[in-house]
């Protein structure tokens, strides 16, 4: 997720129904048989919203929040008073990052059930806890060094290296995978799985036409748009087309008067409205991209045609894997080249 926002939504063109959030460790109804949960997070983005399905025998909890002594603590409010003395029977978990998978090992311990994932997602979140606590490896420190980091930069990463997993409880060993079109049913509903690629490898969304709901995860948010970047375990990959295509084959395919319940700030009305302004935002940063690459760049000299705020150190490595997806993306729709130079910095140039 991010808050280094390349897409500025016009509030007007979307409507938020609901007139409060819940209060910590509150289930609060947000439609008939699915409740919000608020859950903290510590980082600039400060909160995640996480969902409650009712069941005749129990609940069906999509996301978790990271892991951390507060956030169970909260959980166990929210068990105690919020679910009407029936049992967690199900967990399903959109994607792979820690705000959204980071207890689901402890709800599989604590109520016996299963964890439901996609494929990918489950894979790469358990390849990349195994980096907690080993070294920056050189292909990385290489990634940020062609980036234009400088030797201090690359130091606060060898640093950052590894945190992934302090915030991820232990992965159950099996899981249930869930993939593009199929269906649960939950609450007497059913609900289709709609995956999109982008933010994450293998995003899982869940609509329900009955209800004309849409739990979008990361994957459509209304004021802030999602994290897009490029890592240096897939330095050369094109995620930003992948999430393009999404966002287009989601407009295209989703009915438009959805009640959107994002992970992120509000539940709101006019899902096609903001795919089309997520769409529209990346490309119009293309093009501004574009145009500063009439003379050759760094990644990190290119983030004022990209984000319309100073990015501070608290968001640097985000908005420099957000570069590199954006340029990348130039790269392969063959309208940038890149060279590297004998220091080991890749400078860009608009074709």
């Amino acid at each position: 997720m991010s808050d280094v926002s390349l897409t500025e939504p016009v509030e007007s063109a979307l409507r938020y129904p609901l007139s409060r959030i819940p209060a910590p460790g509150e289930a609060m109804e947000a439609a008939p048989g699915i409740y919000w949960v608020r859950m903290p997070l510590p980082f600039q983005l400060d909160h995640i919203n996480l969902w409650l399905l009712e069941e005749d025998d129990g609940w069906t909890v999509v996301d978790t929040g990271v892991s951390s002594d507060e956030v169970m603590d909260l959980w166990r409010q929210v068990f105690a008073t919020g679910l009407k003395g029936k049992p967690i029977t199900r967990l399903v978990v959109t994607h792979l990052h820690p705000d959204h998978v980071g207890l689901a090992g402890w709800f599989t311990r604590e109520w016996g059930i299963d964890l439901h994932m996609s494929r990918t997602d489950f894979l790469m979140c358990r390849n990349l806890v195994l980096d907690t606590g080993r070294e920056a490896p050189k292909a990385a420190l290489d990634f940020y060094r062609a980036a234009g980091f400088s030797e201090r930069g690359l130091e606060s990463y060898s640093k950052r290296f590894g945190g992934f997993g302090e915030r991820v409880s232990p992965l159950p060993d099996i899981f249930r995978r869930l993939k593009a079109g199929d269906e649960m049913t939950i609450g007497g509903r059913r609900w289709q799985i709609v995956i999109g690629s982008g933010h994450a490898p293998e995003h899982v969304s869940l609509y329900c036409e009955e209800a004309k709901i849409l739990i979008s995860g990361d994957q459509v948010l209304p004021r802030i748009s999602s994290n897009v970047s490029v890592h240096p375990t897939e330095a050369y990959e094109n995620p930003l087309e992948d999430w393009l295509e999404s966002c287009h084959r989601i407009r295209a395919t989703l009915p438009a008067d959805l009640l959107v319940l994002p992970a992120h700030n509000e539940p709101f009305y006019g899902l096609h409205t903001r795919m089309t302004q997520l769409i529209d935002g990346h490309e119009e940063g293309l093009s501004r991209l574009h145009d500063l690459l009439a003379e050759p760049k760094r990644v990190i000299d290119v983030f004022p045609a990209l984000f319309k705020r100073k990015i501070g150190p608290e968001v640097f490595f985000m908005a420099t894997g957000e570069s590199i997806a954006h340029l990348n993306c130039l790269l392969g729709r063959g309208k940038a080249s890149v060279e590297r130079n004998e220091k080991g910095v890749d400078w860009y140039r608009a074709i």
